[in-house]
């Protein structure tokens, strides 16, 4: 048996907002952080700092609250 480890990693918080007319607020994407961490996803992309001051501020919140991605 291969001791191997597949890896997570999850763009929702990145790509979510890619789709025409989608966006979410910080909260929202602190709740999924928070769930994506609840199942144990191994890398959470949480979002592009430098695309604007709401995705630096989500991305330094959520950095500051997730303990285990």
């Amino acid at each position: 048996m291969s001791k191997e480890k597949i890896i997570i990693l999850d763009t929702t918080l990145r790509d979510g907002e890619q789709s025409p007319g989608a966006s979410m607020t910080v909260d929202e994407k602190i709740r999924i952080a928070h769930q994506l961490e609840r199942l144990q996803v191994d890398v959470i992309e949480a979002g592009f700092p430098m695309a604007s001051d709401g995705d630096f501020l989500a991305v330094q919140r959520i950095a500051q609250t997730i303990e285990y991605c």
